[in-house]
């Protein structure tokens, strides 16, 4: 079986998932999927959930806040300000909905110091 490899990067850390079969996320034009050996493709992904398979057949998701995603040569690469990676669809979504909850409150505080 065919595959590529995933490396997610963000401003403190990065990790590699390598055997990738298949990656679904979401930009501006809607969902969309990646399969090995496809065309060269540079995209944002917007706030919320992708997910991606292995060679092993389980679903991995990725809580992101936004992302960029570039594909060339059998390599996908996010680059975004933070991420989350697990294999419970419904812990990710919730660890992602507290993500944004508290860096709301923090661009409040942040708006309401710069008014005082």
């Amino acid at each position: 079986m065919t595959s590529y490899t995933l490396s997610v990067l963000d401003s403190t850390h990065s990790e590699e998932f390598p055997d990738v079969t298949s990656f679904v996320g979401v930009d501006a034009s809607g969902s969309f999927g990646l399969l090995p050996h496809h065309a060269r493709f540079m995209t944002v992904l917007g706030v919320g959930l992708a997910r991606f398979r292995s060679a092993e057949g389980a679903w991995r998701y990725l809580a992101l806040p936004g992302a960029v995603a570039y594909f060339d040569g059998d390599r996908l690469t996010l680059s975004t300000r933070r991420y989350l990676v697990g294999d419970d669809y419904t812990e990710i979504s919730a660890a992602l909905a507290e993500q944004l909850v508290i860096e709301e409150q923090d661009l409040h505080a942040v708006k309401e110091s710069l008014r005082r």
